[in-house]
């Protein structure tokens, strides 16, 4: 009986192995397309906390965790190396339509974000911390346009996009793109990914290695005792992002303009639900 069970468990871990592969292509895919979070994802396919785990505790659960996880972190460096060339070119060449995609993500996402921040329960201090980090981004980012500040990438900004990279990771919720975007520095940090630029990488590396290595333990703990707190945070900072980057002026351009960009944002949307959709079916181990 015995060794029967250990052959039916041998004869699925291809398939297993395959399963994990494919669900790490697609947090990869999360973490670097704009309004979906490679976090949120790792929440949804039950691979979120052991990799929390690993980051926090290396060294104790490397033997126990490495070993399951190495699909998942093969997937995620192909759907992360995969889609960032893609994005690059049509963030150039159309980049209107291309925020406007990335707005409807994002806004299809929010049902699925609000839903995982309830998981815990809701209290006032949840709804305190979505509109006191909303304000904030708004007041930051308001105030970085009203000031023209132009942002020239280099490798001290590369290095901040490292660890807006890495937050994106061990916060789930939150998309390094939201940051990014408005800033500027999305389109060439995404470009220099896509080519193995390694004035890109390298900054980038070590942002994200840093990042990793000091919040990791910390936004673990945070999201133990604070999740809902946390996680509503995350979800004011999402939307105050997405509406910063709204191409207000391209609405105004032409009806042809607005007509695209308004289907762009609908197809973004339904994209969305189904991803969501499809996550929803995923069963957790």
């Amino acid at each position: 009986m015995n060794s029967s069970k250990s052959t039916k468990t041998t004869q699925f871990r291809p398939l297993k192995f395959l399963i994990r592969v494919l669900q790490g292509a697609l947090i990869g895919l999360g973490a670097v397309l704009p309004g979906i979070s490679g976090g949120v994802l790792g929440v949804i396919f039950g691979v979120y906390k052991p990799i929390m785990e690993l980051l926090s505790n290396p060294i104790a659960n490397f033997k126990t965790h490495v070993p399951k996880l190495i699909p998942v972190f093969l997937g995620g460096i192909i759907g992360f190396l995969g889609i960032a060339n893609l994005l690059a070119f049509f963030l150039e060449k159309y980049p209107d339509p291309s925020v406007c995609l990335f707005i409807g993500l994002i806004t299809g996402m929010l049902p699925s974000l609000f839903r995982e921040a309830r998981e815990q329960g809701t209290s006032r201090g949840s709804y305190i911390s979505l509109f006191a980090c909303m304000i904030f981004i708004f007041l930051l980012l308001g105030g970085l346009n009203m000031a023209s500040v132009t942002i020239t990438p280099n490798f001290f900004w590369y290095l901040f996009c490292g660890f807006c990279l890495a937050l994106s990771i061990i916060a789930p919720g939150m998309s390094f793109s939201t940051l990014l975007m408005p800033l500027g520095l999305y389109t060439p940090f995404v470009d220099g990914i896509g080519h193995l630029d390694f004035s890109v990488l390298i900054p980038g590396g070590i942002g994200g290695l840093v990042t990793i290595i000091c919040l990791a333990k910390a936004v673990n703990a945070l999201f133990d005792h604070f999740y809902s707190i946390a996680f509503h945070g995350i979800i004011g900072i999402v939307i105050a992002a997405t509406v910063m980057i709204i191409p207000f002026s391209s609405f105004t351009a032409s009806l042809s303009q607005c007509v695209i960009n308004l289907v762009c944002i609908v197809c973004g949307i339904v994209i969305a639900l189904l991803l969501d959709k499809f996550n929803s079916s995923v069963e957790k181990e």
